[in-house]
């Protein structure tokens, strides 16, 4: 837990009267910290309560609190070190058994990847759920550059981790912030959504892409008409961050869809049932992309990084001496 004294390096003392002195991330270094004490406590917490709690450590992933450290013989020490086992406490919790929890663990050892995971979610956490206040366009950029720059062997895991309950599932779907970046306060008719898309010369050319590799076809094995579900799950990754950025439907669903419908659709009806079901009824998409990551891992194709964090293994990486 202890790190010597390096320049440059906040203690968490210093980082949680930075983030006190700002109202939003006081409220929310607030909540952590009863989440945190329920956890110490065995307390269940309700549906409501773990989202609350998941969104505190999104937001709290862009303060100073995440990289802040301890240091022996400094004053108030006992101080400090609650400080950083409150941001970091799911690392010695049950959840430490969540796939998607594991993805985020290891996507916050590489400082690229958590520093663009940070910058996109502090940009589409900042106004979410609210049109008005929520940039979906800068939220857009940031997610892009995410997918765009870090390596897959960090981005599949996050996107495609497989997950056996609800909690996982809604962290899975919660990974490019839906609030900002995928949903409307109403369901916007898919025919405009596409209209949209064809407007923006990112997702004009993404959609292009997304159609070449993601054609289904019956008679392939595995549903793709290019035989090639990496290229497909590749493309699919290039959808996200434009005006036509697919996510999960539910917390326990591995279906994807767009956030559209085809009601009063007209006489284009069936056109906009086939945008739709780009996503939803995809053959190459399908179920079993989320298995991809878990075949790739068994066939070498991902390098096997180390999934499972225990407590020893965060001293190690995250405190060097």
């Amino acid at each position: 837990v202890y790190t010597r004294v390096a320049p440059k390096v906040i203690d968490c003392i210093v980082a949680e009267q930075l983030c006190l002195l700002d109202s939003i991330c006081n409220a929310t270094y607030r909540t952590l910290e009863n989440c945190d004490l329920a956890k110490t406590r065995f307390v269940a917490l309700d549906h409501d309560s773990r989202v609350r709690c998941l969104n505190a450590e999104l937001y709290l992933g862009n303060s100073s609190l995440l990289h802040c450290k301890c240091h022996r013989r400094m004053k108030r020490q006992e101080h400090c070190l609650r400080i950083f086992w409150t941001v970091h406490s799911s690392m010695t919790d049950g959840d430490a058994t969540n796939p998607c929890l594991k993805a985020t663990h290891v996507c916050n050892l590489s400082k690229k990847c958590v520093r663009l995971r940070t910058d996109y979610a502090s940009i589409c956490t900042r106004g979410a759920g609210s049109e008005d206040m929520c940039d979906r366009r800068k939220c857009h950029r940031g997610l892009r550059n995410f997918f765009e720059k870090v390596p897959e062997d960090f981005t599949r895991r996050i996107l495609f981790c497989p997950c056996q309950d609800e909690l996982c599932g809604e962290r899975r779907r919660k990974t490019i912030v839906p609030d900002c970046s995928f949903q409307y306060s109403t369901k916007p008719n898919c025919l405009w959504l596409l209209d949209s898309c064809l407007e923006d010369h990112i997702c004009k050319s993404r959609l292009a892409d997304f159609q070449q590799n993601c054609q289904p076809a019956d008679t392939s094995p595995d549903g793709c008409s290019q035989h090639n579900q990496a290229a497909c799950l590749q493309a699919y990754m290039g959808m996200i961050g434009t005006p036509m950025t697919p996510n999960y439907i539910s917390n326990s669903s591995v279906e994807v869809s767009l956030w559209c419908t085809c009601e009063s659709s007209g006489n284009q009806k069936e056109k906009c049932d086939q945008i739709l079901g780009m996503f939803e009824s995809n053959k190459c998409l399908g179920k079993q992309y989320v298995g991809e990551l878990g075949k790739q891992l068994s066939t070498g194709n991902l390098k096997p990084f180390p999934l499972v964090l225990s407590l020893s293994t965060c001293l190690k990486s995250c405190f060097p001496s």
